[in-house]
């Protein structure tokens, strides 16, 4: 059985759209991270997808990068 807070491919797609945009800005995570008051290696393992992103904290990064939340999100329909 595996566990429910194990990350997931849609896990993956999150933290590939949150480093997408983050260097589409111009910030690094270094600054990403300070923004959301949590370490430099924390945002690497969302962006990695090696940890899963929480609701609220997606909504922390969606603010500090100033992007709509919807745009970290997968299609759920598959289509990108």
């Amino acid at each position: 059985m595996t566990d429910a807070r194990e990350a997931t491919t849609m896990d993956a797609q999150i933290g590939e759209r949150i480093r997408r945009e983050r260097l589409a800005q111009g910030v690094s995570q270094e600054r990403l991270a300070e923004a959301l008051g949590i370490t430099f290696q924390q945002i690497q393992k969302y962006e990695k997808g090696v940890n899963r992103v929480a609701a609220s904290r997606l909504y922390d990064i969606a603010a500090a990068l100033k992007a709509p939340i919807k745009r970290f999100l997968p299609d759920p329909r598959g289509v990108q």
